[in-house]
């Protein structure tokens, strides 16, 4: 089977509505790597893997990026964020082979969906106990708080994620169509201007895999020059406040806008 060209793929893999959705398209995918997933894809639709196959790898990819973190130093840090970029493109490739063969699927979205929460939870739990210094880098034993608190932001983004998803799931139950995206601005005009404001810094989006890989590697390497663990603790709080803070106030959006009616 000959291979298309980048041309004949994009209208195909990247339909109107793929890259501009604001709420189901990745800043990471819409800036680079829906190019980048695009060269891989015309490799892989001629072969015989399978969408669900590279969604396996997908998921793979994001819950080694947790394990790594064992790793010590900026070493273990790097190798986390090198490999949420590999699972970012596995999470492009698969739909796009999908689309292009015709083999969009229930279950390939299911999957999709566990992935995402297994990698992203991955990562959480795996900064955390590395936070809790299982390599005895400021003392014998490790401090198991810290593994705690990340385990507490791997939850809050576990919960923001079926916050979203369960909204669907109300829906379908209740007999009702999809939900449209201008159903998700909160009827009360102060919830509103909060939502757009929470929206403009973005600071929820720093339990997301990519944010937090870079933010991990980022105090990584502050720790390497401070000897000590204090901006990888310091990242684990601040993360455990976003996962807490977002979830409620997540809760709160869904709840005051028209999403559920």
């Amino acid at each position: 089977m000959s291979k298309p060209s980048v041309a004949e793929l994009r209208p195909v893999v990247h339909p109107p509505g793929v890259k501009d959705r604001r709420s189901g398209e990745h800043w990471a995918g819409r800036l680079y790597m829906r190019e980048i997933s695009l060269r891989w894809t015309r490799h892989l639709v001629s072969t015989r893997i399978t969408p669900n196959q590279l969604t396996y790898l997908m998921v793979l990819a994001g819950v080694a990026a947790g394990g790594v973190l064992l790793v010590p130093g900026p070493a273990g840090a790097l190798l986390a964020a090198l490999l949420i970029q590999l699972y970012l493109l596995l999470d492009c490739v698969d739909g796009e082979v999908a689309r292009w063969r015709a083999q969009t699927s229930v279950t390939g979205v299911y999957l999709d969906r566990v992935g995402h929460y297994l990698a992203e939870a991955a990562l959480l739990v795996g900064f955390g106990v590395r936070a809790a210094d299982v390599f005895a880098v400021e003392g014998a034993a490790a401090d198991w708080l810290w593994a705690f608190l990340g385990t507490v932001a791997a939850l809050g983004a576990i919960l923001i994620k079926a916050e979203t998803d369960l909204v669907d799931v109300a829906r379908t139950r209740g007999g009702l169509p999809a939900v449209r995206e201008e159903a998700a601005t909160p009827r009360s005009q102060g919830l509103a201007l909060a939502r757009r404001a929470a929206a403009a810094l973005k600071f929820h989006r720093l339990v997301g895999g990519v944010e937090a890989s870079l933010l991990i590697l980022v105090v990584a390497v502050l720790d390497a020059f401070g000897g000590d663990l204090f901006f990888t603790r310091l990242g684990v709080v601040v993360l455990a406040a976003v996962a807490v803070t977002q979830t409620l106030l997540h809760l709160v959006s869904i709840l005051a806008s028209s999403r559920l009616r």
